[in-house]
C-alpha cells in the first residue's frame, strides 16, 4: 500500500471561526474509498519549544496557568511563530521574553505534530546552551514562574505525572537523548 492510497482530498472548505491566533475550518473530503466525509480542524501558525541548559547542567522550566484546563502546568519556554519569522528567531525571542535568558549555542533537535487529529500545528524543538541571564520581556498578560530542575528530576516528574505538557515531554525526550550522546 502506498501513502497515496490513504489520502483524503478536499472537495470544499469553510471557515467556522477565526480568532487572533487560530482558525477553525470544516472541509468536505473524498475518502480513498470514494465516499465523502467531513473534517473539522484548527489552523495554527506553529510554535517553538526551547530546552535551556544552564551552566550547572540544570534546565530552565516555567510554571504557568493555562486557562483552557484551569490549572498551572510545568513546561519549557515556548511560543508561537510570528508571521514570516524564522523558527530559530522565534525560539530566541521566546526564551528571552519569558525567562530573561539568551543563549550562544542553539541545536535543532527535531519537531513534533502534537494534535494530528484536529490541528496542523508543528512545534519545533531547540536546545539552548551557554546561557546568560538578562531581563525578561514578558507580555503584560503573561504571568509565569521561572525555576530550574536537573535532567533526572525533570524526567522523574514526567514519569510521576507532574509534568504532563506534551511539547515539554517530547522536547525532554529529544534533549535527554542529545545530552547522553553529546555530554
Amino acid at each position: 500500500m502506498h501513502d497515496t492510497d490513504l489520502e483524503e482530498h478536499c472537495i470544499s472548505s469553510e471557515v467556522i471561526a477565526s480568532g487572533g491566533m487560530l482558525t477553525v475550518k470544516r472541509d468536505q473530503v473524498r475518502l480513498p474509498s470514494g465516499h465523502q466525509s467531513q473534517r473539522e480542524f484548527v489552523i495554527h501558525p506553529g510554535a517553538v519549544v526551547v530546552v535551556p541548559i544552564l551552566p550547572n547542567g540544570n534546565i530552565v522550566f516555567e510554571r504557568q496557568f493555562r486557562y483552557a484546563l484551569h490549572q498551572v502546568f510545568i513546561e519549557l519556554p515556548a511560543g508561537k511563530i510570528d508571521a514570516n519569522e524564522d523558527i530559530l528567531v522565534t525560539g530566541q525571542r521566546e526564551l528571552l521574553e519569558e525567562t530573561g535568558y539568551s543563549a550562544q549555542h542553539w541545536v535543532k533537535l527535531g519537531h513534533q505534530h502534537p494534535c494530528i487529529g484536529y490541528s496542523n500545528e508543528v512545534i519545533h524543538i531547540y536546545l539552548a546552551q551557554n546561557l546568560t541571564l538578562g531581563q525578561h520581556q514578558r507580555d503584560e498578560d503573561e504571568h509565569l514562574e521561572v525555576f530550574e530542575l536537573s535532567l533526572a528530576q525533570s524526567m522523574q516528574m514526567i514519569l510521576n505525572g507532574e509534568i504532563t505538557d506534551g511539547k515539554t515531554i517530547v522536547a525532554m525526550l529529544f534533549a535527554e537523548k542529545y545530552l547522553m550522546q553529546h555530554g
